[in-house]
C-alpha cells in the first residue's frame, strides 16, 4: 500500500514509521476474519483493514473526524492481526501511532478526558494501592461496574514470601496494579521460583512498565515511565547480578521487549534500553525450565480440570504459544483450551473493558462460553487483566496458572 504524507508529518517518527508499516499492507482483509470487534460489529472500519485506511488517511492529510478516533479506541490491540497477517503487518504499533496522531486533531468530549486522564495517573499512582484496599472494604456498596473490578478478600491473601538465598537470581516487575488487585501472583511467583532453585529481586523504585499510557495515546509519558524502570534496573543489569528481567503479566513482557525500539532514538537511553529489552522474559518463557526442576516435587497426584486461557498478549504479542498447556499436563495437570475460538480476546485489553464495557462484556462472555464446555474446576490464565475479566462472568475460580503450581507445590510439601 502506497501512502504520501501530509507535509505536517514529514520527518516526523510518527509519521515515517507510519508509513514503513503502511507499507506492508496489501489489503487482502485476512486480518478481519481474526478481529474480535470485527466479528462483533462486522463493520469494516472496525477491522484491521478498515482502521489502516483510516490511518492512512491521516497521514495523507485527509478529514480526520470524531468517527476516526472511535474507530481507532474500539481496537482492543490483541494483535491477532498480525498473527494472521501474511505480510507481517506491525499492526499494534500502526494503530498506537494512529491514535496519536488523532487524538491531536480531534478534541475528546469533556468526560473522556477526565476518565482517561484518572486512568492515565490513577493506576500508575502510589495511592492506587490504599485506594483498592479502602475500595475493598466498600465494595459490597460499590457501583457493579467498580465492583467487578475489585477482587474480594479471598482473592487477596498473598501467602509468605520466600526467604531462601540461591546462586541464580532474576529480577521481578512487580507491576502497577497486580500487587494491589492480585497479590498473591507475585508472592506465587517468588515462591515457584524460589522451588526451582531461583531467587527474585524487585526494584522498588520501578512502576508501570509504560503500556498503559502509550495505549491511551500518551506515548511522551509512556517513555518517561520506560526510562524511569531502566534506571531502577540498570545497576543490577550492569552489575551482572540477574541472568533476566521476568514479568508474570504478559501485557508488561510485550512492552518490555519493545524497549529498544520506542527509546531508539533516544541517545541517553538507547542502548540501555536495547539491552533492557534483550533480557526481558515473560514467566511463562522459563516454565520449561522450571518443569524439569519441579517434576520430581510434585509427584504423580492427581489434580483438578484446568481450562487454559491464553492472553493475547501471549500468543499474538511474543508469540508464545502451547508452552504453558503442555508444561502443565508434563507435570501431571488435567489442562486443556476451549475448542473454539481460544486465539480471540477475552475483552480485557488493559483500559479497555473500562472505556469499552459493552464490546469488552460481549467478548467476555463468547469467551466463557467456548471454556464452559471443558467443565473446568479452575481456568487459568497467565495476565492480571484476563483474570479479573474473566471471574467478573463466572462462579468457577480464575487464577494465574503460576498460583495453581505454587498450591500444587505446597500439597505436595504437606504430603497431600
Amino acid at each position: 500500500m502506497q501512502t504520501k504524507l501530509d507535509a505536517e508529518y514529514l520527518g516526523t517518527a510518527a509519521g515515517e514509521e507510519g508509513e514503513a508499516l503502511l507499507r506492508k499492507c496489501v489489503h487482502c482483509g485476512f486480518c478481519n476474519a481474526t478481529c474480535p470487534t470485527y466479528q462483533l460489529l462486522g463493520d469494516e472500519l472496525d477491522g484491521p483493514r478498515g482502521r489502516i485506511y483510516l490511518i492512512k488517511q491521516v497521514l495523507e492529510g485527509g478529514p480526520v473526524t470524531r468517527s476516526t478516533q472511535q474507530h481507532l479506541d474500539r481496537c482492543l490491540t490483541c494483535r491477532n492481526c498480525e498473527t494472521t497477517c501474511p505480510s507481517g503487518v506491525e499492526f499494534g504499533k500502526l494503530v498506537d501511532i494512529g491514535r496519536e496522531l488523532v487524538d491531536a486533531k480531534v478534541t475528546r468530549p469533556a468526560g473522556e478526558r477526565v476518565v482517561r486522564w484518572l486512568l492515565r495517573e490513577g493506576l500508575t499512582s502510589p495511592a492506587f494501592g490504599p485506594a483498592v484496599a479502602v475500595g475493598r472494604r466498600l465494595r459490597a456498596v460499590l457501583p457493579a461496574v467498580l465492583r467487578d473490578k475489585l477482587p474480594d478478600t479471598a482473592r487477596v491473601a498473598a501467602g509468605a514470601v520466600p526467604t531462601g538465598v540461591h546462586a541464580r537470581k532474576v529480577l521481578l516487575i512487580a507491576g502497577c496494579v497486580q500487587p494491589a488487585l492480585m497479590p498473591n501472583i507475585n508472592r506465587a511467583t517468588q515462591r515457584v521460583l524460589a522451588a526451582a532453585g531461583i531467587e527474585t529481586v524487585i526494584a522498588g523504585a520501578a512502576g508501570c512498565c509504560g503500556s498503559l499510557r502509550l495505549h491511551l495515546g500518551d506515548a511522551p509519558g509512556s517513555r518517561a515511565d520506560m526510562r524511569r524502570n531502566i534506571d531502577a534496573w540498570w545497576p543490577l543489569v550492569e552489575a551482572g547480578e540477574v541472568e533476566c528481567i521476568v514479568s508474570n503479566a504478559s501485557g508488561c513482557s510485550v512492552t518490555i521487549k519493545d524497549y529498544g525500539h520506542a527509546l531508539r532514538n533516544d541517545p541517553a537511553y538507547a542502548d540501555k534500553a536495547t539491552r533492557i529489552a534483550s533480557l526481558a522474559r515473560d514467566l511463562s518463557e522459563l516454565l520449561p525450565d522450571l518443569g524439569a526442576a519441579l517434576a520430581a516435587r510434585l509427584g504423580g497426584r492427581p489434580r483438578g480440570r484446568l481450562a487454559y486461557h491464553a492472553p493475547c498478549t501471549l500468543q499474538h504479542g511474543i508469540k508464545q504459544r502451547g508452552t504453558v498447556e503442555t508444561v502443565l499436563a508434563a507435570l501431571g495437570f488435567d489442562i486443556a483450551v476451549a475448542p473454539q475460538e481460544s486465539n480471540l480476546c477475552c475483552g480485557s485489553a488493559g483500559t479497555y473493558s473500562v472505556l469499552q464495557p459493552a464490546l469488552s462484556q460481549a467478548l467476555r462472555d463468547r469467551k466463557l462460553a467456548h471454556l464452559a464446555p471443558l467443565e473446568a474446576d479452575c481456568i487459568v490464565s497467565g495476565n492480571v487483566g484476563c483474570i479479573g475479566q474473566l471471574q467478573s462472568g463466572t462462579a468457577t475460580p480464575v487464577k494465574h496458572w503460576v498460583e495453581v503450581l505454587d498450591a500444587a507445590l505446597e500439597a505436595a510439601r504437606d504430603g497431600g
